[in-house]
């Protein structure tokens, strides 16, 4: 019994390494030259990896867009392409604590974590505000991810992660974004696809 566990463990080791190898390789495509550090999120699993030196160092579930993905204005869709951080704000600010304009007024966020939606689209503990890099795709007029306000951010909605529910950002669980914040620079790059 015990070498059929074995088995099973070191089959299932190898699918998750083999998945991982895919993500990094789908990233390198994408990108055609090689990063020290990226942000990829995948908006069909509705997950983020954090990649370094070509390893993955942390998965997290997220939440992209309700209404799919999309660059336009005013579209509440999430845009696909390469991003960076461009700026970061959140770091005195508690955990589940609720943002309006990137500012702490002192409320916390009720956090639901069974699928009820919050009366209001809470963006709680930290920010990573996106920046598009790619002209005519996620940057330009009327298409532009800064100025569309598009954020990585945590949520009082985190019963929700893990299938499309946001406004048009990414949304991650408060502790994970706080822990991603800690990690990552203003300048990391960002993936979606």
């Amino acid at each position: 019994m015990l070498k059929y566990f074995n088995f099973i463990l070191i089959l299932l080791l190898s699918l998750t390494s083999s998945a991982q190898k895919s993500i990094i390789v789908e990233a390198n495509n994408y990108l055609s030259n090689s990063f020290t550090e990226l942000v990829f999120i995948s908006i069909k699993n509705q997950r983020m990896y954090h990649i370094k030196n070509n390893k993955i160092i942390d998965i997290f579930i997220i939440s992209s867009s309700l209404k799919g993905t999309g660059n336009k204005s005013g579209s509440n869709k999430t845009p696909l392409g390469l991003h960076k951080i461009k700026e970061k704000y959140g770091e005195e600010v508690p955990i589940n604590g609720i943002m309006i304009e990137r500012v702490f007024y002192g409320k916390l966020a009720t956090i639901h974590h069974d699928t009820t939606r919050s009366s209001s689209d809470d963006i709680t503990s930290r920010i990573l505000w996106l920046e598009g890099l790619e002209e005519g795709k996620n940057k330009g007029k009327g298409i532009d991810s800064y100025n569309r306000y598009i954020y990585i951010h945590g949520t009082s909605e985190e019963g929700r992660l893990g299938t499309p529910a946001s406004n048009g950002c990414i949304r991650m669980k408060n502790k994970d974004v706080i822990e991603l914040y800690n990690k990552i620079k203003i300048g990391t790059l960002v993936l979606i696809i």
